[in-house]
């Protein structure tokens, strides 16, 4: 799989910028805030429909714009599909393929899948729970797309359950009435909410089984002396969810204990207000050795964990008979000398490699390609980004 075309329009720092890509090694070099991270965001959040920088998407929208239009023709074995997408900064965002508009922009979820390195991967390691809970959920849709359709479901009731939840309390205390009311439209509620949590939950704890092999594998490769590591799904509905295999088959189950876990935790959540069980309370446990990689792990070991989890999900693509567009965003500069090999000899058979880096010497003499420069200039009274032009590196070219 590669992007062979891809095209913004008022996204981020870029007014318009095209850009021919092939089945290569591509380096963007700029300095910092130039825009080189731009690019890459921007076909990850066609992967996933999240950016890995921020939670919204009006920061994605060029300063003065209403909406950013992010277009990539996308090439796998032989089939090449169109894909557009347009970024609203308020309201809902609309998606084409192939020039026709689909209904939901989740349904261009699958055309193109990519695994990014960055610098904030160290959030996975470092962060609350909600980075991993957004790890989880990315890699879950990028191997499943039609997941993707259980955790909009999920969400949507869970934040309907919650605006219940703020006035249950109040509406309980002013009438017989209106408890007996609240009471049946939670009942409705809890429901739905078992059902769709115990989907979400499955499908993360398959997706982890799977992927806790691949990171220890991949983390002993990359720090042979440290202790060994492992990721474990941990549930707030408890144990009996943790030990579950996860998938399909699963569901059930894990429905009925979340189901009874949401019976004897109500008035405590009618209380507090908020909703107290479900995929969004759970968490990845990273672990190395017997101690939690939070708090524990050193800083190299944070690193090594990080970038353990980002290969680990390449392998995991790659088993489903995938290769995905990999991407490095500015982590060279972040590794030792050791990372830095190890992630290149990674990389060396990937489809496609997207790269960026502030400076060139960064990039370790093993990786070769093409580089695009990128720098300023500007439009409209303000800012932007431009490419200043493009050349090989390697023998017979540039450095």
């Amino acid at each position: 799989m590669f992007v062979r075309e891809l095209a913004l329009t008022d996204f981020r720092s870029w007014p318009q910028v095209e850009l021919t890509l092939r089945p290569e090694t591509t380096i963007f070099v700029g300095r910092n805030g130039f825009g080189k991270t731009n690019l890459l965001e921007s076909l990850f959040y066609l992967a996933t429909l999240r950016s890995h920088r921020v939670s919204s998407d009006a920061p994605l929208v060029r300063s003065g714009a209403s909406q950013a239009v992010v277009r990539a023709a996308v090439e796998n074995e032989g089939r090449e599909l169109d894909v557009e997408l347009t970024i609203a900064a308020q309201g809902a965002n609309k998606a084409k393929v192939n020039t026709s508009p689909v209904r939901r922009t989740r349904e261009i979820l699958g055309i193109l899948r990519a695994v990014l390195f960055a610098p904030e991967d160290l959030a996975l390691v470092r962060g609350e729970p909600g980075e991993r809970r957004r790890f989880a959920d990315e890699i879950v849709v990028q191997r499943r797309p039609m997941a993707a359709a259980s955790r909009a479901d999920y969400d949507r009731v869970l934040r309907q359950r919650a605006a219940l939840l703020k006035t249950a309390g109040a509406a309980i205390r002013r009438s017989s009435a209106e408890a007996d009311s609240v009471m049946t439209t939670l009942d409705v509620w809890d429901d739905q909410l078992a059902q769709f949590s115990a989907e979400v939950t499955a499908d993360r704890l398959a997706m982890v089984r799977e992927l806790n092999p691949l990171v220890a594998q991949a983390y002993s490769s990359i720090a042979p002396h440290s202790r060994p590591a492992e990721v474990l799904y941990r549930s707030a509905a408890g144990p009996e969810v943790d030990e579950s295999d996860g998938g399909p088959d699963s569901v059930e189950a894990i429905r009925e204990v979340l189901q009874a876990r949401l019976a004897e935790v109500r008035q405590k959540e009618i209380d507090r207000g908020v909703c107290l069980v479900g995929p969004h309370r759970d968490d990845l446990l990273l672990g190395l050795g017997d101690e939690p990689a939070k708090g524990f792990a050193s800083h190299g070991e944070s690193w090594s964990l990080a970038l353990a989890l980002r290969l680990a999900c390449v392998e995991l693509l790659r088993a489903d008979g995938i290769e995905p567009v990999i991407m490095l965003d500015d982590v060279f500069a972040e590794l030792d000398s050791a990372r830095r090999q190890k992630l290149a000899s990674f990389t060396a058979g990937a489809e496609q490699l997207l790269v960026t880096a502030a400076v060139g010497e960064d990039i370790p003499d093993e990786i070769r390609g093409r580089r695009v420069d990128v720098g300023t200039g500007e439009q409209d009274g303000q800012r932007c980004s431009v490419v200043l032009g493009d050349a090989l590196i390697g023998e017979g070219g540039e450095s």
